[in-house]
This record gives structure tokens, C-alpha cells and sequence, in this order.
């Protein structure tokens, strides 16, 4: 394994080098083909996110929801706002605790679930890998967060890559 010590810095300064403008630009890219395949449901990607965890665990706080999407309040709130606007999602305060939401699919959200079915399999079958590559892919990337979540924000030199 080589490590970045042995790597010249004017290479590793070269765009085609950066793996942040790699997942930059497949993040654009599976953009383009999310939109289209939830054009026909009336979504944006964020919104889709949004339901996927509300179909996948039913009602849930703001804040539980947060935590699966890794969004804030002030950025989780406006998609909220806009798909209850949209009859998708209901808001309500919780009994038990007035500070918090609680969020639940209304019969038209849980009904869209129905309709989002083939969203995974469109979107699986643009990237021309297999499903085993997919997995692959996923691990990789759910690596590569963990490592960044736990790496100092200050600036230090990684030794190995």
C-alpha cells in the first residue's frame, strides 16, 4: 500500500486526484437521474429522502428524522413544511412532549409508496453496475463517512491512503 507521504504533493494537487470531486460529481450526476425518476411522483431527491424514512419507521420526531438524514432542523423544517403543503405528511405536536413534532405519513403519502417502487431499481439500473458492485460501493462509501465523522477538523496530515 502506498502511502501519501511517497506521494508527490504537485500530484495529489491535481483535480483527477481529488476523491471529493469524484463523489462531487457522482452525487451531480445521480441528481440528474433522481429527478427524473421522481418527476412522475412529485418530488424533489430531499423530499424522497424524507419519505423513505417515514415509510421505512412510520411516524417519527423531527428530530429521529434529522438523525437518519443527517440534516438540521433548519434545513429538515421548509421540506417538512412543503410536504405537508403537499398532503404527503401530517404535523403534530407530541402528547407526551409539546416541544416535539412528531411526523406521519397521511393516506396519500402512505399510497405514493406504491408508486415509488420502481424508483430504487431506475435508479440501480443507470449506474450499470451490479448488485453486488452497488454493495460494494455502499460499504466503501459508509467507510469512508465514518472516517471522515471521526477525522480532526484541524487541518492534520493523514499517512496512509
Amino acid at each position: 500500500m502506498t502511502t501519501l507521504s511517497r506521494v508527490p504533493d504537485e500530484e495529489l494537487l491535481r483535480l483527477d486526484h481529488q476523491i471529493c470531486f469524484s463523489l462531487n460529481t457522482a452525487s451531480r450526476a445521480f441528481g440528474g437521474v433522481y429527478r427524473v425518476a421522481l418527476k412522475d411522483l412529485g418530488l424533489t431527491y430531499p423530499q424522497y429522502l424524507v419519505m423513505l424514512v417515514l415509510w421505512e419507521h412510520g411516524g417519527l420526531p423531527v428530530k429521529r428524522i434529522g438523525e437518519h438524514l443527517r440534516l438540521d432542523s433548519g434545513t429538515l423544517s421548509p421540506l417538512l413544511k412543503r410536504l405537508e403543503a403537499m398532503g404527503l405528511v401530517r404535523r403534530e405536536r407530541s402528547a407526551a412532549d409539546e416541544r416535539s413534532v412528531i411526523v406521519r405519513p397521511t393516506e396519500a403519502g402512505a399510497e405514493l409508496r406504491e408508486r415509488a417502487l420502481a424508483v430504487p431499481r431506475r435508479v440501480a439500473a443507470a449506474t450499470g453496475l451490479s448488485v453486488a458492485e452497488i454493495t460494494a460501493l455502499k460499504s466503501l462509501l459508509n467507510r469512508v463517512t465514518d472516517a471522515l465523522d471521526q477525522a480532526p477538523r484541524g487541518g492534520g496530515a493523514c499517512d496512509e491512503a
